[in-house]
């Protein structure tokens, strides 16, 4: 009889865009120090016991981090065992050559731990900051990824596109000890950006940032039915979604509510939503995609969505909005300590159900 292989456990990850936070009396602080204490928050991270920590890209004043690739390299010296990558880095706007000679980089200083999301961001301010028209908004990313698949066999590389000057026989420096740099595709839920992941062999993200998590399952389901068509290995998904911790669900809610509020009616106004509210929030954490409550709580909700979508990774986005520091530090040390450990329990109850394993 053929032996059973047991699961390999889910990965609980964290995320952050280095939102600007306020002081305790409400100041906003410098992104200089808004930087340093990201660096001491992923310390944290590894010490607690986090699997990953994901940094994003943005080019806005709201975000302090857009050259997350020299955040991470701090971050690589000062940890021992966390992987360290993007979370996204934003393909489009960006050139194919230097973010994998930055990655394969950080790859080094961290000893093979380095990990890569690559998309196209949330926010397009990147586009005009560095010269692009997006009218060519889907030929940038497509072309660009075409790319970056080559360059990630590590071999003289020979490619012809319409957005950069092409190249022949030409090489990028330096090789992984490794031999390929880990890197996933991030999206935001449409079918033609799931199959694309599938069609270049790429493990895939979804960021489920509203709603119920269980709309997302047809999309796992495609990605792995494309994967399965186009004669490709059997590959991770993971879930990008936000949420916050504390002792108990009341103190998480009124400690984020007002953070979020103020960041959610800015990027409302900027896109045209209307203002948000309480009850749209509260709907969110009982209902939808926030991850917020006590320790117990917020474990309860990640199973349940690890469950239901059958991923083997899950990313908490810890923040949303000016959360001060102190406030940031407990809810990571309450994920590691208490939350990853619980999460494991749950599905451990049920691990075959649990890691998607069971006949699909």
């Amino acid at each position: 009889m053929e032996e059973q292989l047991e699961p390999a456990p889910v990965e609980l990850g964290l995320d952050t865009f280095g939102d600007v936070e306020v002081d305790s009396d409400g100041r906003a602080l410098s992104y200089a120090q808004v930087i340093r204490n990201v660096v001491e928050q992923a310390v944290l991270a590894d010490r607690v016991g986090v699997d990953f920590f994901g940094i994003g890209e943005h080019h806005r004043d709201d975000f302090a981090i857009s050259a997350p690739e020299v955040v991470l390299g701090a971050i690589a010296s000062r940890t021992d065992r966390i992987h360290l990558g993007t979370a996204v880095t934003v393909l489009s706007s960006d050139d194919p050559v230097r973010v994998y000679e930055k990655f394969a980089t950080l790859d080094a200083l961290s000893n093979g731990r380095a990990e890569l999301i690559l998309g196209r961001g949330s926010f397009t301010e990147s586009f005009p900051l560095f010269g692009f028209n997006l009218q060519d908004y889907e030929t940038l990313f497509e072309e660009k990824l075409d790319l970056f698949s080559h360059l990630l066999d590590e071999a003289p590389v020979t490619w012809t596109g319409t957005i950069r000057p092409p190249l022949t026989q030409q090489e990028a420096f330096p090789k992984t000890e490794s031999g390929r740099l880990k890197t996933w595709v991030g999206v935001g839920g449409s079918p033609e950006s799931v199959v694309r992941a599938a069609r270049y062999g790429l493990p895939l993200v979804l960021a489920i940032i509203g709603g119920q998590p269980a709309r997302f399952a047809p999309y796992v389901d495609l990605y792995h039915r494309a994967l399965a068509q186009l004669g490709q290995p059997t590959l991770p998904v993971a879930v990008h979604s936000p949420g916050f911790i504390a002792e108990t669900d009341d103190e998480a809610a009124e400690i984020l509510w007002p953070h979020q509020q103020v960041m959610m009616n800015r990027i409302g106004r900027e896109r045209g939503w209307p203002p948000t509210s309480r009850d749209r929030f509260e709907s969110e954490i009982h209902e939808g995609a926030l991850h917020v409550g006590s320790p117990e709580t917020v474990a309860q909700k990640i199973a349940d969505t690890v469950r239901t979508l059958g991923i083997q990774r899950f990313d908490l986005k810890y923040t949303s909005g000016t959360v001060p520091h102190e406030k940031l530090m407990t809810a990571i040390e309450l994920y590691g300590t208490v939350v990853i450990p619980r999460v494991r329990e749950l599905l451990a109850q049920d691990p075959a159900e649990a890691l998607g394993l069971a006949a699909r």
